[in-house]
């Protein structure tokens, strides 16, 4: 069994961006206190990381938003002439 090299908390503030580009390059790297290991710094699978943002976004308003029947129906014509009317926008006179 291979022997896990920890660098030290202090090293590692020190060295941050060293050891993130070593860890994006593939390298694990075991980050502790007093040479015993606390966390890995490894790199991300990108895809797998959108695809668990993606998952907790969608859905993540269910239960909490009520839209009542109708919701999405098309507006009627005095609103929508109403945004054609507004001062300064007469560039834009509905045809």
């Amino acid at each position: 069994m291979e022997a896990i090299s920890t660098i030290s908390i202090h090293e590692a503030k020190s060295n941050l961006s060293k050891l993130v580009k070593r860890a994006a390059a593939g390298e694990t790297i075991y980050i502790g206190a007093y040479g015993k290991p606390e966390v890995k710094l490894t790199t991300v699978s990108l895809g797998k990381y959108q695809a668990e943002q993606r998952a907790k976004a969608f859905g993540c308003m269910k239960g909490k938003i009520n839209l009542h029947e109708g919701w999405d129906a098309p507006l009627p014509d005095e609103i929508i002439n109403s945004f054609y009317n507004m001062q300064g926008m007469e560039e834009f006179e509905k045809k």
